[in-house]
């Protein structure tokens, strides 16, 4: 039996109760960092009045993720934070109900029809202008950003949520028109609601920026109605399923509406970001580039299609998603480097923590427990060298399949990377997003020739308000151009 430590090492801070929540929120991997190097890979620190036990050992993860609910909870903070941000309160079921729906439709067959959804969608939105007169050949100019993150955003929202009936606007020409003049108008009311959300979730934000935030949050809540979403044709079963189960718990519509608000951030908050970053670097590193879109010829290729003028569009099918392993290295090559979540779990009994080797720590009831994996697995040097750099093969092996064996200290770690959180607070939507992502990149490679407006542009920073809500955003956008290939 290891040596039994109390963990309340009395790190209070600067400021009664705060403790370090500024610093803290300043820059979490700086912050979490100094502790780990002052007091171990285990330390507790006072954070808005509750005490944070931190857990940054990765051989130890295991026992965080596989403790048992009666000991460490996701939920309870998780509700708190989705009242704080949403104004949304939730029912003892949600968790069951969100993770029911999820994996019978955002995972397996269910990922089939949505991912012919999101097909669809992105199709009118990139490329409903193809054939028109004119010039294609035409470079046009966008921030790589805002266009990444628009045009996957609008596509997710329209998938999950609807589309406008042909019928209501006299033909579907036209309500696709409408589905893209609405869904770009939300897009920008979303990125401000985005923009506030770090200040939001740690309880910061002044009166009048307040104010901002429940205008957008009343704006969100109508048009995510319940009753409105009812006059839409091809509303997701993903949807469907979690308004229908919250009506037979009881719950009134407009809380319902509240949450379908939540859905929206929770599948859409971080998709757009991912998919700058994966582009950026493919633009920064011509050999990954190379690599992808030689991937994605063989694809289009092997299912007998080929992207030229007047021709069909591609159709590009689940199936066809998953035969693309360096498209995937690539992928989680830029989770690692640009997704940081953050995870918490709060105390409900006094426990004891085991180490892997052998430390026993013991945690009080009423605290939190948290990981942040970014700092203690993501970059650190013995388990992937050259933390920092991407390597968009640094998840194959020389045969092309999928490496997974990654080692620390010549001992083999099981969670190596974790973009998407572990255990019961594992992101229910992963294998949507990752299709989401994919979809796009894949597209904008057999459609597009596209380039940095200045080759030399520096990789811009990670906004560090952002650590531990997801993927990162940059701290300037940059300047890409593009055009269609024909």
């Amino acid at each position: 039996m290891g040596l039994l430590i109390p963990i309340l090492l009395g790190f209070l801070g600067f400021i009664p109760w705060l403790g370090h929540v500024f610093e803290f929120r300043r820059d979490t991997l700086k912050f979490l960092e100094r502790m780990k190097q002052n007091h171990g890979d285990v330390f507790t620190v006072q954070l808005g009045g509750f005490y944070f036990t931190f857990l940054q050992d990765p051989f130890s993860f295991g026992a965080f993720v596989k403790e048992k609910r009666e000991k460490l909870d996701f939920n309870k903070f998780a509700k708190q934070l989705v009242q704080r941000v949403f104004s949304y309160k939730g029912i003892t079921d949600d968790h069951h109900i969100l993770q029911t729906a999820s994996n019978r439709h955002l995972m397996g067959d269910g990922l089939v029809l949505m991912t012919q959804a999101m097909m669809s969608n992105l199709q009118n939105l990139m490329l409903h202008n193809i054939g028109s007169v004119t010039n294609q050949s035409t470079w046009k100019e966008d921030g790589l950003f805002m266009y990444s993150y628009n045009i996957l955003f609008r596509a997710g929202y329209l998938s999950l949520f609807g589309n406008v009936p042909p019928e209501s606007e006299g033909n579907e020409e036209e309500a696709k028109k409408k589905d893209r003049t609405e869904s770009d108008a939300l897009f920008y009311e979303f990125r401000k609601y985005d923009q506030l959300f770090p200040d939001l979730a740690y309880g910061v934000l002044p009166p009048k920026k307040k104010k901002e935030a429940e205008r957008l949050m009343g704006l969100f809540w109508d048009a995510l109605a319940i009753q409105k979403l009812k006059n839409k044709d091809d509303i997701s079963r993903w949807v469907w399923d979690i308004q229908q189960a919250k009506a037979e718990y009881g719950m009134e519509e407009s809380m319902i509406s509240r949450y379908m608000f939540v859905l929206l951030w929770a599948s859409q908050g971080n998709t757009g970001a991912s998919s700058f970053w994966l582009l950026l670097f493919l633009m920064k590193h011509p050999e990954a580039m190379a690599a992808v879109k030689g991937e994605v010829d063989k694809v289009l290729k092997e299912t007998g299609q080929e992207v030229q003028p007047g021709g069909p569009l591609i159709n590009l099918t689940r199936d066809m998603l998953m035969k693309t392993p360096v498209l995937d290295s690539a992928v989680e090559e830029t989770l690692r480097l640009t997704a940081a979540p953050l995870l918490t779990r709060a105390v409900l009994q006094d426990m004891t923590l085991k180490m892997a080797d052998g430390r026993e720590y013991f945690i009080r009831k009423g605290d939190r427990m948290a990981m942040f994996p970014y700092g203690a697995v993501h970059i650190d040097p013995e388990i992937h060298p050259d933390p920092h750099s991407f390597k968009y093969n640094r998840f194959l092996n020389p045969d092309g399949s999928k490496k997974t064996d990654f080692y620390k200290g010549g001992k083999k770690v099981k969670y190596y990377t974790m973009p998407w959180g572990a255990g019961v607070s594992m992101c229910p939507g992963r294998f949507f997003a990752t299709n989401e992502l994919k979809q796009f990149v894949f597209l904008m490679l057999a459609y597009f020739e596209f380039e940095l407006k200045n080759p030399d542009e520096k990789i811009p920073e990670i906004d560090v308000r952002r650590w531990g809500f997801g993927s990162m955003q940059p701290v300037r956008d940059v300047q890409f151009q593009y055009r269609l290939r024909y």
